[in-house]
């Protein structure tokens, strides 16, 4: 099985390093497949296909939207899309738009519990300002000595019901898989481990994805226990999904795992990559 990583982020959303550095490291690590998949943004595919070109790796254009489904934050990635695309370029801006303007409010809660400037520490460490998010909280907080590291500020700062949250409108599902499907991808339910759905919940929601066209979850994640991955291999054979595989690489001091370390996918699984071709 080729060694493909389909879930990866650089400086241009909330990872750590600019796009051709992530290509040159995917290299590095024997990746023979990757798609960027910047959060609501595409700014860092041309850096990172003229890399990929020049070193003679297979490269995905890609992109993992933040959705709302029945009150809750989903990441829905969009792989083999056309970046050209109005409809997709629209949407995505329409997501990235009030940023700021929630980012301020995020630290006017983090003062409510004494911690104080958090706006501009955060802002120092964001290239794309239209893209401000938690984790660049999440990297102030560490920064300011508040935590250890940023995993650990998710337990305590920045999630519902804990300082620092603030909910923002987010595309909802069926308007994220339109502007992909617009754009001529395929639609791929991001580490789907990572949600606090019951059981029932989540069957309910692979079938509502479904339903609008979705192709593919991630099987194989960096944040997802070996026990998961076999959750949803048996998951994605009942509802004939198509499997991915991503690292969700940000940058070695945040990763589950480096670019192209997860292992291989389980047998009996159909490959999303073996649908670009076709």
């Amino acid at each position: 099985m080729r060694n493909c990583d389909l879930h990866c982020h650089s400086l241009c959303s909330d990872g750590l390093l600019p796009a051709e550095t992530v290509v040159e490291r995917a290299v590095a690590n024997g990746v023979e497949m990757l798609a960027l998949t910047d959060h609501d943004d595409l700014a860092g595919l041309p850096a990172a296909r003229a890399t990929a070109t020049a070193l003679g790796l297979d490269f995905v254009n890609g992109v993992e939207i933040s959705t709302e489904w029945q009150g809750m934050q989903i990441h829905i990635v969009g792989l083999a899309v056309d970046a050209t695309d109005p409809g997709l370029i629209e949407g995505l801006a329409g997501i990235r738009s009030g940023r700021i303007e929630r980012a301020r409010r995020m630290s006017a809660d983090l003062e409510r519990v004494g911690i104080f400037g958090a706006f501009d520490g955060a802002m120092r460490l964001v290239a794309n300002p239209n893209l401000i998010s938690r984790s660049h909280f999440g990297r102030f907080l560490v920064n300011s000595g508040v935590r250890k590291d940023v995993h650990s500020v998710f337990e305590s700062f920045l999630v519902p019901g804990k300082p620092g949250y603030v909910a923002h409108r987010w595309a909802t599902l069926d308007a994220a898989l339109n502007w992909i499907h617009t754009a001529g991808g395929i639609a791929v339910i991001a580490h789907p481990g990572r949600y606090k759905l019951s059981r029932t919940d989540l069957r309910r929601f692979f079938s509502e994805f479904k339903d609008l066209g979705g192709r593919a979850i991630e099987v194989q994640s960096g944040s997802h226990s070996p026990e998961q991955v076999e959750i949803f291999s048996r998951l994605a054979r009942e509802f004939a999904f198509l499997a991915s595989r991503g690292s969700d690489f940000h940058g070695l001091e945040e990763s589950y795992v480096d670019l192209g370390q997860l292992p291989p996918l389980p047998d009996g699984l159909t490959p999303v990559w073996e649908a670009f071709s076709a």
